[in-house]
């Protein structure tokens, strides 16, 4: 059988024998999805335009550029992550070669500002050299060439691969902790996504938000928030702290300026490089007040972690041996410095000067996820709502015309098929706008000019079939044979065009970025919704068109 037959015989098993069921197939169809656009409407009182409006409104959802909104990009430091995984190995290393009998081994990173990813373990005697080597050969330190120096020392170098991987995972956890925390804002379907190519930033598109303190404060709490062992301090600038250090600061210590009181002004702190505790190692945390009134953070840790600050918080606690000081840091900022009055497990409180809001931002932060490292704002740009309101009018202007016009060209060329032709392009446009408003996709700019170019493959598709009908009335077949010859042999090609579009339609939808995912979405859906209309909607008119004419029945095409 030729391909042309067998597609029709495909359209008519799909489609029923039974004109009757095939209208009634698309009117459910119409019907579904003009609820898809509308919803049930709800009376506004100001007439049956403006409910309507109101109605598609909760159900299509504006993008940024047509709604107004806030858009940031954001840069990510993975190159933190980095620092903050070595210098929590150097500290479990120096532990682990304490507890096999290496005390006299120390750990440090030689180079911590150009070559954070460098480790050295010095100290170690022939005799526990292959004790050592064995323990840093094990699958807790797997991401680390080992080498063994002229001095006797052994060089832990992190590899390539996995300081890449932890940048990557870096990048998708900040990715999916700034999109809790905008959640938490109520902000209808924000885009939160990688931006560019291997620069580590982060796109954020807030659209329809008009309280910008509230986005202000939201960013601002993802700066990392870690608690460190204060080494010494405060001194009044960096200078008076080297004057301080004759020897230099310690490679496993660091300089970080802050002021540990209100309107205090900024000092430098002398501080141990790993942190004992930072974000994610925080499990759950709360806002309140302490039994002076004074806001504060009870907070809950995980189990390692409330095991380790424990130990710290024990060994340095007023009633030990070597009482000691702890430094809240947020924003790689001192912002308390505290003394440690006894052991603290998996639960403790954080009290300094903080007001409630800040309290209020930074317990959020710390139940949602903290952030593995600091973040910079590269752009920040505020879309107004009247230049959306402009856009959609454009827009819709644009889409109008172009329907209308594509509308009469078809009445006046192909006459009464082209009658045909605009109830499939009208049918054609409910079901993409239908789907938008089931699936909650976000209409945008460009995707007004996806929703433009479908209604131009829509005609094309519909030429396509009245012009191989035509040819087979002028062959001298009867009006149902050209139908039936028209719709089997221009499927094929209908298919084949809108198959490739609709792959470049997906590779956009994969690597672009909002308002480019728009047009990918808009256009994809009207491909499919295209295909539907132009062959099997249209065909049914025919049908319904020629039952009960003569065989000799002209067409008017």
């Amino acid at each position: 059988m030729p391909k042309g037959f067998q597609a029709a015989a495909l359209q008519t098993k799909i489609m029923g024998k039974n004109p009757a069921t095939k209208l009634a197939i698309i009117l459910a169809v119409l019907l579904f999805f003009i609820y898809g656009i509308t919803g049930i409407p709800h009376a506004t009182g100001r007439g049956l335009g403006d409910t309507l409006k109101t109605a598609i409104a909760k159900k299509i959802h504006l993008g940024l550029d047509l709604q107004g909104g806030i858009h940031l990009v954001l840069k990510v430091h993975v190159e933190e992550a980095v620092v903050s995984a070595t210098d929590r190995d150097v500290q479990r290393l120096q532990t682990e070669l304490a507890s096999a009998g290496v005390s006299a081994a120390t750990v440090s990173k030689p180079d911590p500002k150009d070559h954070p990813e460098v480790l050295t373990i010095a100290g170690v005697t022939a005799a526990q050299n292959s004790q050592v080597r064995s323990l840093v050969n094990g699958t807790e330190y797997a991401g680390y060439e080992v080498a063994g120096q002229p001095d006797g020392s052994l060089k832990l170098t992190m590899k390539p691969s996995a300081i890449k991987d932890l940048e990557t995972r870096t990048l998708n956890t900040s990715i999916e902790t700034i999109r809790q925390r905008v959640d938490s804002l109520g902000v209808s379907e924000p885009t939160i996504q990688q931006y560019g190519l291997g620069d580590n930033q982060i796109l954020v598109e807030l659209p329809g938000l008009d309280d910008p303190s509230r986005v202000e404060d939201a960013i601002q709490s993802t700066s990392k928030l870690a608690v460190y062992a204060v080494a010494g301090g405060p001194f009044e600038s960096e200078q008076a702290a080297q004057t301080a250090l004759p020897g230099g600061v310690p490679p496993d210590e660091t300089l970080v300026h802050g002021n540990a009181t209100p309107n205090a002004p900024d000092q430098v702190w002398l501080l141990k490089r790993a942190s004992e505790v930072e974000g994610t190692d925080f499990r759950d945390a709360q806002g309140g007040t302490d039994i002076n009134g004074r806001p504060n953070i009870k907070f809950t840790l995980t189990t390692e972690a409330g095991d380790r600050f424990y130990k710290y918080t024990s060994a340095h606690s007023r009633q030990s041996a070597e009482p000691g000081q702890m430094a809240i840091v947020l924003g790689n900022k001192v912002r308390e410095v505290a003394g440690i009055e006894s052991g603290i497990r998996d639960q403790g409180e954080i009290t300094g000067s903080f007001t409630q809001t800040e309290v209020d931002n930074l317990s959020l932060m710390l139940r949602t996820g903290a952030l593995p490292a600091s973040i910079e704002y590269l752009e920040t740009r505020t879309v107004g709502p009247s230049l959306g309101a402009a856009s959609i009018r454009q827009g819709v202007i644009a889409a109008l015309a172009g329907m209308l016009a594509v509308m009469a060209f078809m009445l006046i060329y192909y006459r009464g098929s082209g009658v045909n032709a605009d109830l499939a392009l009208v049918l054609n446009l409910i079901i993409l706008l239908g789907f938008m408003g089931y699936s909650h996709a976000v209409l945008t700019l460009p995707g007004i000019a996806g929703v433009i170019l479908t209604i131009g493959m829509g005609v094309d598709s519909n030429v396509l079939i009245f012009e191989r009908i035509r040819e087979e009335l002028r062959n001298g077949r009867t009006a149902a044979a050209a139908v039936k010859e028209g719709f089997g042999h221009a499927w094929i090609t209908i298919v084949d065009t809108h198959v490739t579009t609709i792959v470049s339609a997906v590779i956009l939808l994969m690597f672009g970025t909002g308002p480019v995912k728009g047009f990918a979405v808009t256009l994809m859906v009207g491909l499919f919704a295209n295909l539907i209309t132009a062959v099997f909607v249209s065909r049914m008119i025919f049908d319904w068109h020629l039952q009960g004419k003569q065989k000799t029945a002209a067409l008017s095409i």
